[in-house]
């Protein structure tokens, strides 16, 4: 980018919100993956106007603009891939509107997610969406990866919450999408279309997002396990006993024992694997629902079922859950989080699967997730300084991903797509499915200019299309 470029950013944003010592651009040069790609300039968005002549002067520019929120995503999907422009969200964090008449809040992009459920708790409403970072990624961030969580099993993720949001599109053009009533066809679904879009077709500031009312009751359990089939079994038990738990995660024994030494969570050490269940909503109901769970969970391979005494045991268990990821990542100097996800009735075959993988490439994985959706975290720890240790994992990776749709599952639960899975999209999808992602993005964005390199590669213009 040359001065008068930047001077114009300045313009637009003013010259304290836009960055370019390359200092400042390493910060901005990675999120939660391995991807690392320093952008040519940052600049920090407090309106959707300042977007709009953002996007409207990298257009006519032709300088490529990646938006990010708080860069907690792990598919490399914030890393400004062509270089040029990182965009900012996370200033824009303001509440715009609560409305616990119709259940309703419209926030900001950048606010956190966590930041939702303080405000309407005062109304006895939540967000249901709790994805593993809830405390520190933002509303966009969700909604641009389609994020899911823990309550995902009973409660469903990002796409089913949104009902209207507000966009800029690539040329700058600021429109409204979607409606705030229960139901609404009045044209294209294309909320729906930008949920989980990954910030290739527009630049979410506002959102509108549905709430529900807090469980007045709620019961929890851990059911420890001899073997891991036994425990997969039980998921699919469960679920196929007519029961919806609203929390239903499943750790193996190296995530347990990562956990331990990380925290005492109280899990048991020699367990083959557990799972953390909870069942809410009318105290009847969720009491009669875990007495189902526990029936199912019975007829497998289990050594103890026990109910959490107290709101402090449930949450030093669910604490256990939530440190997961980060005691795994003291166990070795790198890992790769991947999310492949199945139906729940091949979660028995996935693990399985994971497992024979782990051993054919000699490999240290650790196991956990949301099982009660089929969503799993295969976690391989590795040390990227190890070349030969690498080639083994990506074999993994490649295999893990290859499992995953041969049981008519995904290669990505909720993670996205991004840089880091994007090799192995075509193989679920299909050539066909590529050519038509790669249509809508021209559609929206013709010289792809907005989060460029994602998700699928662009085919290059003609001479015809480039005059």
């Amino acid at each position: 980018m040359n001065n008068s470029q930047i001077k114009e950013l300045e313009a637009i944003f003013s010259k304290e919100n836009v960055l370019t010592a390359q200092e400042d651009m390493i910060a901005y040069s990675y999120d939660a993956s391995h991807v690392e790609i320093r952008p040519e300039a940052v600049v920090f968005a407090t309106t959707t106007e300042q977007i709009s002549a953002l996007m409207k002067f990298a257009y006519r520019e032709h300088l490529p603009v990646t938006p990010r929120g708080q860069g907690s995503g792990l598919s490399g999907g914030s890393v400004p891939l062509n270089r040029g422009i990182v965009l900012c969200m996370d200033r824009m964090k303001r509440v715009i509107e609560f409305d616990p008449a119709n259940r309703l809040i419209t926030v900001e992009a950048g606010l956190t997610t966590a930041d939702i459920d303080p405000v309407a708790g005062e109304a006895n409403l939540f967000y249901p969406p709790d994805p593993g970072s809830v405390a520190f990624s933002t509303i966009g961030g969700n909604v641009a990866e389609n994020a899911g969580g823990l309550r995902g099993l009973k409660y469903g993720v990002t796409k089913d919450y949104v009902k209207m949001m507000k966009v800029v599109l690539p040329q700058g053009d600021i429109v409204t999408m979607g409606n705030k009533c229960v139901k609404h066809v009045a044209g294209f679904n294309m909320e729906g279309i930008f949920v989980g879009s990954e910030g290739l077709l527009g630049i979410m500031t506002e959102v509108t997002l549905a709430l529900l009312p807090i469980p007045k009751h709620r019961e929890s359990a851990l059911a420890i396990f001899n073997s891991l089939d036994g425990a997969a079994q039980a998921v699919s038990d469960i679920i196929a006993s007519g029961v919806t738990p609203s929390t239903m995660e499943f750790m193996d024994n190296a995530t347990i024992n990562a956990i331990q030494n990380f925290k005492d969570c109280g899990l048991p050490r020699d367990a083959a694997a557990v799972l953390l269940i909870e069942t809410d909503g009318e105290e009847h109901s969720a009491v009669f629902e875990m007495a189902q769970v526990e029936i199912q969970v019975k007829k497998n391979d289990i050594r103890e079922f026990s109910r959490a005494k107290s709101s402090e045991e449930r949450d030093r268990l669910f604490e256990g859950r939530r440190v997961a990821l980060n005691a795994l990542a003291s166990v070795k100097p790198n890992l790769i989080l991947e999310d492949a996800t199945v139906m729940r009735s091949r979660l028995p075959e996935m693990v399985r699967g994971i497992t024979d993988i782990a051993q054919q490439y000699q490999l240290q994985v650790g196991i956990f997730g949301h099982a009660g959706d089929g969503n799993l975290h295969p976690t391989f720890l590795v040390d990227m300084r190890d070349k030969e240790e690498m080639a083994r994992t990506e074999q993994g990776v490649t295999a893990l991903f290859q499992l995953a749709i041969d049981l008519e599952g995904t290669i990505s639960g909720e993670h996205g797509i991004g840089l880091e899975k994007k090799p192995f999209l075509r193989n679920q999808i299909g050539a066909e499915g590529i050519r038509l992602l790669q249509d809508i993005k021209k559609t929206f964005d013709p010289l792809n200019l907005l989060n460029p390199g994602k998700m699928f590669d662009m085919p290059e213009p003609t001479a015809c299309q480039s005059a």
